[in-house]
């Protein structure tokens, strides 16, 4: 059975709600390419970029991905943006760092990544640029981060880009428009249960 003073209190509560929300929007005006940054321990970052490829795909753009560090085997995601002719995919890494155990190569592989990487931030047609893992090879000092801070604010104003990856550099962080740290609070992985196709990679 509904309490009237209880409805009457939500009701109250939501018209004060919706004048603030309402008031956001209409301070909102400028449109621009966006700079985001999706990191911390927790898992979800690249999937939260791809999910984000997704909708742009819905919205008719053009989408360009440069995978760092990954690469060593594939996965559903660059299987299933692949069948996309919008979607230009680049896997570029030769896996985890740990796997490699080669800072020579994987320094080689992150320069090669980036020079792909530069080639989409120069194209006005490309409406997203998804750069997967590009935190960690900033982390590990692979590429000199003052040249990629630069080649970000140098791109087309329409262009939007996401980086993904743990442990953003403060710099890239204080030039983002957009940052989520995506927070550990418990993972399979721990109780001894193997990464799994569809959820993993």
């Amino acid at each position: 059975m509904s309490d009237p003073a209880r409805e009457e209190r939500h009701h109250r509560r939501m018209q004060r709600q919706k004048q603030v929300v309402d008031a956001g929007i209409a301070r909102a005006t400028e449109v621009r390419g966006l700079l985001l940054v999706h990191t911390g321990t927790g898992k979800g970052k690249s999937s939260a970029a791809f999910g984000m490829v997704a909708r742009a795909l819905g919205h008719g753009m053009h989408v360009g991905v440069v995978q760092f560090i990954k690469g060593a085997s594939e996965t559903g995601e660059e299987t299933f943006f692949r069948r996309f002719p919008e979607v230009s995919f680049h896997v570029m890494g030769e896996g985890f760092t740990w796997e490699t155990q080669d800072r020579e190569r994987d320094i080689r592989a992150a320069r090669a990544a980036w020079t792909q990487t530069r080639a989409l931030l120069a194209d006005p047609d490309i409406a997203l640029v998804v750069l997967d893992e590009l935190n960690i090879a900033l982390k590990l000092d692979y590429l000199p981060l003052a040249e990629v801070l630069q080649a970000l604010a140098g791109r087309p104003p329409h262009q939007h880009v996401v980086i993904t990856g743990r442990g953003a550099p403060q710099a890239l962080i204080d030039q983002a428009d957009t940052v989520t740290e995506m927070r550990l609070v418990k993972h399979a992985y721990a109780a001894g249960i193997k990464a799994q196709p569809g959820i993993e990679y």
